[in-house]
């Protein structure tokens, strides 16, 4: 299994002979309105380009998965995304509440049941997680989606969070399904009034200690309300003695991993 970071949500994940695009923000820097606002400087969004060679990887993508995409949530699908994906007729595999939102959009959409355990899906099986989006007011207002735990033969089983806070249920897939790779967000994205609405340093810390396989951290540095850097993330990792374990890509890197 190959995954490579592109930025923010966006990631491409490399199985057996499907290629599988994830949550895709690909609008140019700077295009998208800011998100923060009570702020001595204000920065529109994405705060940084798609990485070199992201053309390249999409001629190569054979499918499109969606944790999540309403209420705003342009990072992961925005306007660019959405003409991509139709003028390339991608198949996109959504839950049931984003699917008639998609196809009003002219996208070619497959549904998964939310009520189902582990359902077909590419030649694998996928089981949806629960996401929160943050707690509270600001959790009300936010599209929650779900995350995903797949397996492909042959391959890695792999949990992709969405966005979500450190949960029950998140903790019960990292304990008891026990993925050999997941991709958690590390942000610790927040508006200004609330809390954070996905994991920051301290979640990412706390599920790595959790988890029994390695962690993949995205949702850094491509947006205003994210705090976390890199830097922030990695050198916690030294401190906590998680480098093997937690990896933190840089945009348009990619990780290959092989079944243990």
């Amino acid at each position: 299994m190959k995954i490579t970071q592109l930025r923010n949500a966006t990631v491409i994940i490399e199985a057996n002979d499907r290629v599988i695009l994830l949550d895709p923000m690909l609008a140019p820097k700077g295009a998208i309105p800011a998100l923060k606002y009570l702020t001595r400087s204000r920065h529109r969004n994405p705060l940084v380009e798609l990485p070199q060679g992201t053309g390249a990887l999409l001629e190569r993508v054979t499918h499109c998965l969606i944790t999540h995409c309403q209420k705003g949530h342009f990072d992961h699908l925005d306007r660019a995304a959405v003409k991509w994906l139709r003028e390339h007729q991608v198949p996109t595999v959504c839950m049931e509440g984003d699917a008639d939102y998609l196809m009003r959009k002219g996208l070619k959409v497959s549904v998964l049941d939310a009520r189902s355990e582990a359902q077909a899906f590419l030649g694998g099986t996928i089981v949806p997680i629960p996401c929160v989006h943050g707690h509270g007011l600001v959790g009300s207002m936010m599209a929650h989606g779900h995350g995903f735990f797949i397996q492909f033969p042959g391959e890695p089983s792999l949990y992709i969070a969405g966005d979500t806070v450190l949960t029950d249920d998140v903790k019960g897939c990292l304990t008891h399904r026990q993925p050999e790779v997941s991709i958690l967000p590390a942000g610790g994205a927040r508006f200004d009034l609330g809390g954070e609405i996905i994991m920051g340093e301290d979640d990412v810390i706390a599920a790595s200690y959790l988890s029994a396989g390695i962690i993949v951290a995205n949702h850094l540095e491509a947006l205003d309300h994210c705090p976390v850097s890199r830097n922030d993330l990695a050198r916690r990792c030294q401190r906590e003695n998680l480098q093997d374990r937690l990896l933190i890509p840089a945009d348009g890197q990619t990780l290959t991993f092989a079944v243990n």
